[in-house]
Parts: C-alpha cells; structure tokens; sequence
C-alpha cells in the first residue's frame, strides 16, 4: 500500500485549497516572512505561467521562489548561472538551466536549492613551482 503525502499533518488537495496566508504558517520563519512581504512581480508572473500552462516546460532566474502547493507536477528550468561549463569555456544555452520536476516533498523549499551554481572542483597534481620539490621535475614530457 503507498503511503499518502502529509505535509505538517495536510493531505495535498487540503494544502492547495489553501490560501497563502494559510500555506506561511506552516512554513519556517524564513520562508513565512518571505511570503509575508508578498511576492515579487518576477514571481507572481511565473506562478501565472504555471497555472496557464502546467504541462509546459518554464525557464526562469527566480531562485529565492518558495515552492507552492499550486506548483506541484509543474516542469521547471531554474538558471544555475552556466555553473557547469568546463573551465575556459562558454556554457551551451541549455546547461544554464537545470530542469526540475516540484515533487510533494519540495513544499516550502526554494527553487535555487535544487539547482547548484558552483562547479565541483577536481584537483589534479600540483603545477609547477607549487613546491619546493616540484621544482626538479622535468617542465617538458
């Protein structure tokens, strides 16, 4: 038998008959003030498009956008900055965006959380000068 979602107690269809005002008061302090001030136009217009159009696949820079019940099943492209070109090259136009299906279990995140800006670092051997002892190595191989 598969368990069913509760958020803080809710079952999902009570959580999106919610009001806003409502949904905050589940939430921590950080996010409630944030939903307290009231959101952005630039978040505002995203949740428009989400509603508009659910099944469509939306880009955007909204990072600090908290999850919202109303946005569960939507396919979002949240912009990681081109996080993960290779060093020394241009990011191809789709690795700035990483793609992102909102799951139950996101609500009261933000979008930023799931995309990564920084690039793993990998650390090879050391160059040249890097050491005392590395100065006998041979430059030319």
């Amino acid at each position: 038998m598969v368990k069913e979602f509760r958020f803080r107690g809710y079952t999902l269809e009570q959580l999106k008959k919610m009001s806003l005002e409502e949904f905050s008061k589940l939430l921590t302090s950080r996010e409630r003030r944030h939903l307290k001030r009231g959101l952005t136009e630039q978040e505002k217009k995203l949740l428009e498009n989400i509603k508009k159009n659910p099944e469509k696949f939306h880009k955007t820079h909204v990072r600090n956008m908290i999850i919202l019940p109303q946005m569960i099943g939507a396919k979002i492209g949240v912009y990681c900055g081109g996080a993960k070109a290779e060093e020394g090259q241009q990011a191809k136009e789709s690795e700035k965006w990483v793609p992102i299906t909102i799951t139950p279990e996101m609500l009261g995140h933000r979008l930023g959380e799931f995309s990564i800006t920084t690039k793993y670092v990998k650390h090879s051997a050391p160059g040249l000068g890097a050491t005392r002892g590395s100065k006998f190595y041979a430059s030319k191989t």
